[in-house]
């Protein structure tokens, strides 16, 4: 493992097994009566929260917390940045706090590479989100939710993800979720495909590891999951689709659809889902959406990505499995 995780490209097929292997072990504290491991006992971890975040955030605390980390949680609103404090000063009060690990969210591409590679801070640097380049622990979760659900739990231990077919879906342009997946997913082996309107797929898409295709209904078939992306208005400045009724009818998810795809296939999504825009009630609500199991999940990811990062090399359960386990 690298010092820092900034970007979904850095990782080797080897660290993401691992990490994902990892991350099966944290799994076992979930089912404890005490979820709480002694691992990061005496470090401490800062969330650096400079845009708005549900389900990351506390996902992030949730898992330093069950490290026994000591959480400090920083948002924009409400400190000095919001009086122009610069990412640098910051940076610098946080090194002078002496802290172990920083995760942050930024809505500008590039803001923790520049702190990991800045020289401001000494502590491992894990990117939560930065604008619409990259969020790695969530391609992280969304390969672990796909290793269980395709391969399974225990058979999937050192296994990548070679042959499973993805096909995302949605608004790529914008969207750090697609950008990473399409990474991780490539370098676990599988074959990723987007679908999209051409007004929302990146300059460049051509070159990414990918397929690109603008009609969903041939794509769903032959796939073992679909991945529903959210529509970012809020990073949208003109009109990238003629109505919410006509990209719905093209490229949205309902029962109709959701029945094309092969028995095993799953359908996920990031969240926050819109429903009745890129998924219906009907499909977020069936047992093949796995979008509360991925959230499940983003716990014992960050918990492994975490024990990873600041010095475990040793099996991260002190404890023996259980003989029912074996």
């Amino acid at each position: 493992m690298q010092r820092h995780l900034i970007s979904a490209a850095d990782l080797s097929r080897d660290d993401a097994v691992l990490i994902l292997d990892t991350a099966e072990e944290m799994a076992r504290v979930a089912d404890r009566p005490i979820k709480k491991l002694p691992t990061l006992r005496g470090r401490t971890v800062v969330n650096l929260f400079f845009e708005d975040s549900t389900r990351t955030r506390i996902s992030f605390e949730a898992a330093e917390k069950r490290l026994s980390a000591d959480v400090i949680n920083f948002s924009a609103k409400g400190s000095s940045v919001s009086k122009g404090e610069s990412l640098k000063d910051t940076a610098q009060t946080l090194e002078a706090m002496g802290v172990d690990a920083v995760v942050i969210r930024h809505s500008a591409s590039g803001a923790p590479y520049r702190l990991a590679n800045s020289g401001w801070i000494d502590a491992a640097v894990i990117n939560a989100g930065d604008g619409t380049h990259q969020h790695p622990t969530q391609a992280l979760l969304d390969a672990f939710t796909l290793r269980r659900r395709l391969v399974g739990r225990d058979a999937g231990l050192g296994q990548d993800l070679s042959g499973k077919r993805v096909t995302i879906v949605g608004d790529v342009l914008h969207s750090r979720v697609a950008r990473s997946n399409v990474d991780l997913l490539h370098t676990l082996g599988a074959e990723v495909t987007l679908v999209a309107p051409p007004t929302l797929l990146p300059v460049g898409v051509e070159s990414w590891p990918c397929e690109v295709s603008y009609d969903l209904d041939a794509s769903l078939p032959k796939c073992d999951a679909v991945m529903m992306l959210r529509v970012q208005r809020e990073r949208m400045n003109a009109a990238f689709f003629p109505t919410e009724r006509e990209y719905s009818r093209r490229y949205g998810l309902d029962a109709d659809r959701m029945a094309r795809l092969p028995d095993h296939a799953v359908v996920m999504h990031p969240g926050p889902m819109v429903r009745g825009m890129e998924i219906t009630a009907e499909v977020a609500d069936s047992g093949r959406c796995t979008a509360v199991e991925q959230v499940a999940n983003g716990v014992h990811i960050r918990m492994a990505v975490l024990y990873l990062l600041l010095g475990g090399k040793e099996s991260a359960l002190t404890s023996p499995r259980p003989a029912e386990e074996k």
